[in-house]
């Protein structure tokens, strides 16, 4: 087998571990928790239903791509809890060694496109990268609702941690956030939120 397809064949069954990637959000309907992978799947189909609210116009299959391989480094690195304060606080540097050692597995063209994928999800910096942060808030939002706050419930969240992450969204997408600001407000008054 020659080396090119050797090595894509190598980093598609290293992506395979990514399903073994929980979470700390529950299915939809108090299921189990989700794995990293069907996360990445549903960010990257909710971006295509969504993608007319992005606040200026994205290549959709960019920003699809981009939801697909956010996570990937968490194969190496762990799953980081959007509150986790000790987590976060070395997330960068565990995410950015293992993106190296991951994508380094595939031929150096394809290594250094999803790499620069990944770098500019990152960054913030473009319209395709801001939406689908948009979805990367929303998603997990959308599940922790359909379970009642479960799982902020669970970790004792507070509504001014939820916020701190949703208010992100709005780069990506106004209507969005307005929707996040919805439901978190519902579920504010329902008491699965820390004041």
């Amino acid at each position: 087998m020659e080396e090119r397809l050797r090595q894509q064949l190598s980093f598609i069954l290293e992506l395979d571990k990514e399903k073994n990637i929980l979470r700390q959000t529950h299915l939809s309907g108090h299921g189990r928790r989700e794995n990293d992978a069907e996360h990445a799947w549903h960010m990257a189909i909710m971006a295509y239903l969504l993608r007319e609210y992005a606040n200026e116009a994205v290549d959709i299959g960019k920003v699809m791509l981009m939801c697909l391989i956010h996570d990937v480094v968490e194969i190496e690195a762990g799953d980081t809890y959007a509150y986790d304060a000790a987590g976060l606080a070395t997330q960068k540097e565990r995410e950015e060694a293992a993106k190296v050692k991951l994508y380094s597995m595939l031929p150096a063209d394809q290594a250094a496109e999803l790499m620069a994928l990944f770098d500019e999800f990152e960054a913030w910096e473009t319209p395709e990268s801001r939406f689908a942060h948009a979805m990367d808030n929303l998603q997990p939002l959308l599940l922790n609702d359909s379970n009642d706050g479960g799982d902020w419930r669970e970790h004792g969240v507070s509504a001014e941690q939820v916020y701190g992450r949703q208010r992100k969204t709005a780069l990506g997408s106004e209507r969005l956030f307005q929707l996040a600001d919805g439901l978190l407000q519902k579920h504010i008054e329902k008491g699965n939120l820390k004041a």
